[in-house]
């Protein structure tokens, strides 16, 4: 599968990838941060931003797509980012594929099952007629009704809305990432990882968010080693919310 990708600078090569609803425009900012020293791509996953949609969604697939990616663009020695969803697929791709990786970042994930719970988001998606809106301001206030969610939410989610070009030329707002296939395997989101790695590997998480704990950190060490723990004063956002705690504590580990 030929992901969608964009890349900055020159050095080392680096790859980032976001997470679940999210796409590389995310990340352009924090690319251009580590473009001093490394060549940094910016991947879109399956399902996601401009990569192809797929009839499923699994990180055992993630992974295999980023191997793909890395013989395409002859990757080896590469520091590994990866954020909620995006650390999953990082992670099962360093169980298989150790070797071809220096170093693994994962942002506020931990190895364990997490329940579903994206479904009311996914349902209030599903609900938002997007055929029959005439604006993005008419949309924004559409999911502000249907969600009742943080405003930094909904203006994520507003971001990968789009106007998409229909076969007799006209065109209608729709969703870029393949929204009826990351609700059918949503539960597939929330699978563990089985399989570690000895890379080394930057654990960064924000204190005011529940995807780790304190209690996680065993679990994590069993299956990754080779791990060091770092927070910042945040929430599940960590890179959007503290770009520059974010940058040099990624800068300090990788350097």
């Amino acid at each position: 599968m030929k992901l969608n990708f964009k890349e900055y600078g020159e050095g080392k090569p680096m790859v980032i990838l976001h997470g679940l609803f999210g796409s590389l425009d995310n990340w352009f900012s924090l690319a251009k941060a580590f473009a001093d020293k490394h060549h940094v791509y910016l991947v879109d996953q399956r399902n996601h931003g401009q990569s192809p949609h797929t009839d499923t969604h699994t990180y055992e697939e993630m992974a295999e797509d980023l191997f793909g990616f890395f013989e395409e663009h002859k990757l080896k020695d590469v520091v590994l980012i990866g954020h909620s969803m995006g650390g999953k697929t990082a992670m099962t791709f360093a169980g298989k594929h150790a070797n071809l990786l220096e170093k693994l970042v994962i942002v506020d994930m931990g190895v364990k099952q997490y329940p579903v719970h994206h479904d009311l988001i996914i349902r209030a998606m599903q609900a938002l007629d997007l055929a029959n809106i005439s604006s993005r301001s008419e949309a924004e206030e559409e999911l502000r009704h249907l969600l009742d969610e943080e405003e930094s939410t909904i203006q994520f989610l507003l971001k990968n809305i789009y106007r998409k070009k229909m076969v007799d030329g006209s065109a209608e707002y729709a969703w870029r990432f393949n929204l009826d296939v990351l609700a059918e395997d949503i539960e597939e989101m929330g699978l563990p990882i089985l399989k570690g790695s000895e890379v080394e590997t930057l654990f960064l998480y924000g204190t005011q968010s529940k995807y780790v704990v304190e209690e996680d950190k065993t679990e994590i060490l069993n299956l990754f080693p080779n791990t060091i723990f770092k927070t910042l004063n945040t929430g599940h956002w960590v890179h959007a919310q503290d770009p520059e705690g974010f940058i040099q504590t990624v800068k300090d580990f990788i350097h």
